[in-house]
């Protein structure tokens, strides 16, 4: 039994898939139906090679011989399983990813929470860092002069968010502008504290930003900086309905709370 290292998924699945490159690439008398077909094969093989890679990186093992035969018999019609054995097997072996999956999960949380509260730790003793009675980190950069936003005001961003490796995970090209009670708690307080035309560097604990679960790129217990500019405060009114999640990134400050 051979298990292919993950370098070699690629080539070996479509090598094993008997499609000749070489042939292809030196006949120069290739039909077009010739190059199409060759073109499906290389297109399973992609996606099997995909798929390979994403199981290995969990930790799963795959015989790639064994995954070779399974698509040269179905092509032949010469599956030696039966479709109810196949729905079977495939099954077990979505529970295992599930498993996996979940334990990686886990682990990257458990790290980065780790991170998270050295970094709280360390940044609260810097110069500047004022920390409110939730456990929100901030810090002015530029204050401005206009209103505060209200908790039912529609405002206006620019922001960059980051985690605490400094890794962006979410920054505007443009002004956005939402309601701030669909924001998350971090930046709903944080931007009450914050004049119009503002800027502050936001230091937000897991608890007030996505917790547990995380959100796309942010691993669950995390912490996230985010460095933003109040534009504009506003009023609710017709202009401000449905602002919902318009403008934000899904990485950015919309949340539940």
């Amino acid at each position: 039994m051979k298990f292919i290292k993950k370098s070699t998924i690629a080539i070996a699945t479509c090598m094993s898939l008997a499609l000749s490159v070489s042939a292809f690439a030196s006949n120069s008398t290739e039909s077009a139906v010739d190059k199409q077909s060759y073109s499906m094969g290389a297109s399973i093989g992609n996606y099997l090679s995909s798929q390979v890679y994403s199981q290995t990186e969990l930790g799963a093992e795959i015989n790639m011989d064994s995954v070779v035969e399974g698509v040269i018999d179905a092509l032949k019609n010469q599956q030696k399983m039966s479709d109810e054995e196949v729905v079977t097997y495939l099954n077990e072996r979505s529970e295992l990813l599930n498993l996996l999956s979940s334990q990686k999960m886990k682990q990257i949380a458990l790290e980065s929470k780790q991170a998270s509260d050295a970094f709280l730790a360390e940044n609260k003793d810097k110069e500047g860092v004022i920390i409110t009675d939730s456990g929100l980190q901030y810090e002015v950069i530029t204050m401005g002069t206009g209103v505060k936003p209200q908790a039912e005001d529609v405002v206006t961003v620019k922001y960059k968010g980051t985690l605490v490796d400094g890794t962006v995970f979410d920054e505007t090209a443009e002004p956005v502008r939402f309601a701030l009670l669909t924001a998350i708690p971090g930046w709903e307080e944080g931007l009450r504290l914050m004049p119009e035309g503002s800027t502050f560097r936001l230091t937000i604990p897991s608890d007030l930003a996505y917790g547990k679960d995380g959100a796309g790129d942010i691993p669950g217990d995390t912490a996230i900086i985010f460095e933003v500019e109040l534009v504009k405060s506003e009023k609710p009114g017709d202009n401000a309905k449905g602002m919902g999640l318009s403008g934000m990134g899904m990485n950015g400050a919309i949340g539940s709370h």
